[in-house]
């Protein structure tokens, strides 16, 4: 079947099953959980599950890797659904093609643990890396959506402790602005067929229950993005979330931050996903293969 017919059926499906205000968030976890119960695993793969401090995690590798450089990745899912289980498949992909050991993290999820838990489990996990005698330049971190915001976020949290900065980050679609100011977000409305304002309104008042007293760790877009390293942001034409990353992006190079944007043509939402079927997925994750082996 051809990419465009297959990009077809992906949307077609997913507006079948739109998001609606009084889905609970036990039925959305377990909307996220089957949908990722149904994505083939990649041949070769190998996962084991470890304690990262006291974070629970899951080493991930596909094919042959480098052990000695990791990517440790945090999943999306508005920071209150999403799991290691439902993104291994994505994550073993990118291990494939990046030739890195993956960390794939659990962090606490809102509303039973709003912000800070996200980020602090994300920056434990990144401490307990460094104390395995992990050099930070051969970590790369990452995420997808409120996981991508949460990557940058780490950064933030890092360069404040006064620690060594990781090799580099990979943000998919990152959530950087829990206020949903972004143009896109009305513009797109109506292309884009997972994400909503309203549907983010919802979801970031259980994360961060006090909107009018936002924090760079939860919105890194308002953060100080100086000294930052090298970062690819990759983001669908078709997302409502698109201004999320290009001003992002605008923001992270009026600092002096060597970050690479990729917006990709007619994509949605968690496109990555679909590896499997989509042609445009796969390619996106090569992208990251070719950015992590150049850092």
């Amino acid at each position: 079947m051809d990419s465009k017919k297959v990009l077809k059926n992906i949307i077609e499906a997913k507006r079948k099953n739109p998001y609606t205000g009084n889905k609970t968030v036990d039925q959305l976890r377990k909307e996220t959980e089957i949908a990722g119960s149904l994505i083939p695993l990649p041949k070769n793969i190998k996962y084991k599950k470890v304690v990262a401090g006291n974070i629970h995690a899951e080493w991930i590798t596909c094919g042959e890797v480098d052990e000695n450089k990791i990517f440790m990745f945090m999943h999306g899912g508005g920071y209150y659904r999403g799991s290691v289980a439902a993104t291994r498949a994505t994550v073993a992909r990118i291990s494939a093609e990046a030739k890195v050991k993956c960390l794939s993290i659990k962090y606490r999820l809102a509303p039973e643990y709003p912000f800070p838990a996200a980020i602090d489990d994300s920056y434990s996990a990144y401490e307990w890396l460094i104390n395995e005698g992990i050099c930070p330049k051969q970590i790369i971190v990452s995420g997808q959506s409120a996981g991508g915001g949460l990557c940058l976020a780490l950064l933030l949290k890092i360069k404040e402790n006064n620690i060594s900065q990781p090799l580099g980050a990979v943000a998919l679609s990152p959530w950087t602005d829990l206020s949903q100011s972004g143009k896109t977000m009305i513009k797109n409305r109506n292309i884009d067929p997972v994400i909503s304002k309203q549907y983010l309104d919802r979801f970031a008042k259980l994360y961060f229950p006090d909107l009018n007293n936002m924090s760079h760790l939860a919105s890194p877009i308002i953060g100080d993005l100086s000294g930052l390293p090298d970062i690819l942001i990759q983001v669908g034409s078709a997302e409502t979330m698109l201004d999320n990353s290009t001003r992002f992006y605008e923001k992270a190079k009026k600092a002096n931050v060597n970050a690479k944007l990729e917006i990709w043509e007619n994509m949605f939402h968690g496109w990555h996903s679909y590896a499997h079927i989509l042609k445009d997925a796969e390619n996106a994750i090569k992208k990251i293969g070719e950015f992590c082996n150049k850092l």
